[in-house]
Formats: C-alpha cells, structure tokens, sequence
C-alpha cells in the first residue's frame, strides 16, 4: 500500500492535471468565441436594422405613426389591469400599515 506522503502527493498531482486539462479548454472556448463575436455582432446589427426598417414600412403602410403605435388605449373603468392595480395598492397599504404597527 503507498505511504500517506505518495497518496497526498498522487492526489495533487492528478488535481492539478484535471484543473489544467479544464483550463485549457475553458481557454480554446473562450478564443473561439472571442473570434466569432464581431461576426456575431455584425449579423445582429444587420438584423436590427433589418427589423427596423420593416417596422417602419409597415407603420406607414398602415397609415399610423410611431406615436400611436406605442402609447397605450386609455384604461377602461372595468378594466382587469385597473383592478389589478387597485388590489396591488389595497395589499400595499395594508403593507405599510403592518409594518408601522410592529
């Protein structure tokens, strides 16, 4: 049976060449990203404005502008957002009020 000295020194031996053998290829993975990342960027960038270019057409094509298109329609009384809303406030204060009383 190895001594205790041989069976620690084993141990750090095989640690170091499994961290080394991850670190290598955590590296080649990290090279290989860095050199596809300004291709990547490029083809996201030609895709955006790809994107905007259609969405503006289609704004005018739909005869709206870019205001109509992102304010929202005003809220209805019977709205389930409003009573959302209105619970989420309730909770809230009731929050607060426990809160102050603790």
């Amino acid at each position: 049976m190895p001594s205790p000295d041989a069976l620690m020194k084993a141990t750090v031996s095989r640690l170091a060449a499994r961290l080394g053998h991850g670190l290598a290829e955590a590296a080649a993975e990290v090279a290989v990203l860095a050199q596809d990342a300004p291709e990547r960027i490029r083809r996201e960038w030609d895709l955006f404005q790809e994107e905007v270019q259609a969405e503006a057409e289609r704004l005018e094509r739909d005869g709206q502008g870019p205001q109509e298109s992102v304010t929202p329609p005003p809220a209805e009384p019977g709205n389930p957002q409003d009573q959302i809303d209105r619970l989420r406030a309730k909770v809230a204060d009731l929050n607060t009020r426990m809160e102050g009383s603790l």
